[in-house]
């Protein structure tokens, strides 16, 4: 056995807590990541992920379908199908689907916080607040 492991994003039920669809898929508890973790966002029509921030973190977005609006602070970035943007940590910033068509984005997040509930502070009311929020977990 190689001790390599393949997470697919059917083995991980998306989060819908903050808006969209979050799927952690590499992360500390699903294959033993140690700096960082990686997911995908699914954003229909509509749906956006509420403004947060990452105390510890960087956040990296690549738009691998679709668009979106990131909103940094005060500034706003549209990015296209293929494009790629950073979130320096300690930034707000909200993602919108900006066009009538699915949005799916691959983010990373990077160091990890000391623990889960250190990594990510809400700054506006999230949509759905008896969802649970995104695990790390993926089994």
């Amino acid at each position: 056995m190689s001790g390599l492991t393949k997470v697919s994003m059917e083995d991980v039920s998306p989060s819908r807590r903050l808006g969209g669809g979050i799927r952690p898929l590499l992360s500390p508890t699903s294959v033993g990541a140690t700096a960082g973790f990686l997911g995908t966002m699914s954003l229909d029509r509509g749906d956006f992920v509420a403004a947060h921030y990452h105390p510890f973190s960087e956040e990296f977005i690549f738009v691998a379908e679709g668009s979106v609006l990131l909103r940094i602070d005060e500034d706003e970035l549209l990015l296209g199908t293929h494009e790629a943007a950073m979130v320096p940590k300690t930034r707000s910033h909200r993602i919108e689907n900006a066009s009538a068509s699915p949005a799916l984005l691959v983010f990373q997040m990077a160091p990890l916080a000391p623990t889960p509930e250190q990594g990510h502070v809400e700054v506006e009311p999230v949509p759905y607040p008896d969802a649970p929020p995104p695990s790390l977990r993926t089994r």
